[in-house]
Parts: structure tokens; sequence; C-alpha cells
């Protein structure tokens, strides 16, 4: 990482060529553009969001509370045994301005999502100079990888995850006398729970490649704390998701997937890095 960062202040192109060495403030002059177009980005998808906020909340929001979800159709679809279906669950307002609120928030959040892709993209344009050829190509291929597993998180969380959720959230009781109504702050805050911190937890195989790179992990460690990467994930699956076992495992399974994934991703580039070494050698 030194390495990286040395490389993008003095400027070094993809062909390892010396260009004009920009300083300190120059560099965070360009930083800061990167961060404007991106943040640009996100507030025009939250625009087109807050435009068509009806149809936002009805077809997206809602919709994993409604009985004709996909998710209930697929599973009921399979056999009765898996097959089942939220409770009524209306949604209340307590505050004057929560559903004001909630719109904006929802629509920031949608902008986040959609604009992902974009801001990755921008934060590539700011590192490419410092990047060799060969770096370049497989930072060309991380893009689309780490927009991939960001979006497959965020459509999990929100096709699976979510509709086990709430329907045993929903349908949990304590007594007779308590009746489920949550408010709608509440019931946005836990979708947002089930979707965009599953997005960022699939970026796993992403973060162990450049921890790989910098030396600071390897497949051997991980292959050697197995055991306790399985309870470290499955802790983290309950912090990010209800006290709910089923849907504790639901995330936790894909996530050891990952982890196994990423084995795989630091042993090539350990492998790689090996190769380099033994060519500047010979």
């Amino acid at each position: 990482m030194a390495d990286l960062l040395k490389k993008v202040i003095s400027g070094n192109n993809n062909e390892g060529e010396e260009v004009k060495e920009m300083g300190f403030l120059d560099h965070l002059e360009e930083l800061r553009w990167h961060v404007i177009r991106a943040g640009i980005a996100v507030i025009s998808f939250a625009v087109i969001a807050l435009v068509f906020q009806k149809e936002v909340f009805e077809y997206i929001v809602y919709a994993p509370k409604k009985g004709d979800f996909i998710t209930y159709k697929l599973f009921c679809a399979i056999s009765e045994v898996t097959c089942f279906s939220p409770p009524e669950l209306p949604l209340i307002t307590r505050e004057l301005g929560e559903q004001f609120f909630i719109g904006i928030t929802v629509s920031i959040y949608l902008g986040v999502i959609a604009s992902f892709p974009y801001i990755f993209y921008e934060f590539w344009k700011f590192i490419k100079p410092g990047l060799y050829e060969t770096e370049v190509k497989i930072a060309n291929r991380l893009i689309g990888a780490t927009s991939f597993l960001f979006i497959l998180g965020v459509a999990f969380g929100y096709f699976i995850i979510a509709p086990f959720a709430i329907t045993f959230l929903g349908s949990y009781s304590v007594g007779s006398e308590a009746v489920n109504s949550p408010t709608l702050s509440s019931y946005v805050s836990y979708l947002t729970m089930f979707t965009i911190p599953v997005g960022l937890a699939f970026e796993l195989p992403i973060v162990v490649y450049f921890l790989a790179r910098i030396g600071i992990i390897g497949p051997e460690i991980m292959k050697k704390f197995r055991r306790e990467a399985f309870l470290v994930i499955f802790i983290v699956a309950a912090i990010i998701t209800p006290p709910d076992a089923l849907t504790q495992i639901l995330v936790g399974i894909p996530m050891y997937v990952l982890y196994e994934i990423s084995i795989t991703v630091a042993s090539r580039v350990v492998s790689d890095e090996a190769r380099k070494q033994k060519q500047l050698t010979q």
C-alpha cells in the first residue's frame, strides 16, 4: 500500500514513465473533484428516486411485506413445506415530518446503491496514475467484480433476508396485548440493515485481494484460522440481522462461501507475486 501511495504521489503513468510531479495540495484538489463527481451521481439518482417517490415506495420499499412478492411466490411454488407469507403489517407514522424525511432518506440510499459502480470508478480513476500497465488491467477487472459483488449482496438481502426477517419479526408475539404496527421509520431502518450492510459484506474477496497484495494476509493464515473465521462470520451475521437463527444462517452461509473464495483469491495473489519476484531475480 505504501508503494502504491508513493506511485500515486509521484505520478507514474501506466507504462511506468515519470510525469510531472504533483504536490500534495494538487492531489487533494484532484481528489476533491473525484468526490464531487461521485456526489453528483448520488444526488442525480436520489433526485430521480424522489421524483418517482410513490412508485419507489409502492414497488420497492413496501414490496417485501406484501404476499405477492416474488420471493414468497417462488418458495410457495417449490412445495407447501417451504411456503410462507408475511403477516398484515400496517405502517404508522408518529411524527409530523416522518414521511417527508423518510422519503428523502430512502432516495439517498437508492442513490448510493445505484451509483456505487460509478463511485468506485471515480476512486479507480484517482489511483490509476500510480498503477503500472499490468496493475491497470487487474484494476479494470476489479471494478466490475466490486460492483457485481455489492449489487449481488444488496439483491440477496432484499430478496432473501428481508422476506424471512419481515415474516419472522412481524409474526412474533409476546402476548395478545401487543400488536405489531411498526413505524415507517423502523421498517425502512430494518430494510436498509438487510441490504446495504450485506452488500458491503459481499466485498470480502476484494478486501482480501488488497490485503494479500500488501502482504498483510495470505492463504495459509486464512486456512489456519478457518474455525475462528467461521465464528466471526456468524457473529457478524448476528449483528447485521435480527435475532432470528434462520436469517443469520441465510447470511452466514454465503459469507463463509465468500471466505473460501477469498482463500483462492489470496492464493493466486501470492502465486503471482512469487512469480514476479522469481522473474526479477533471474
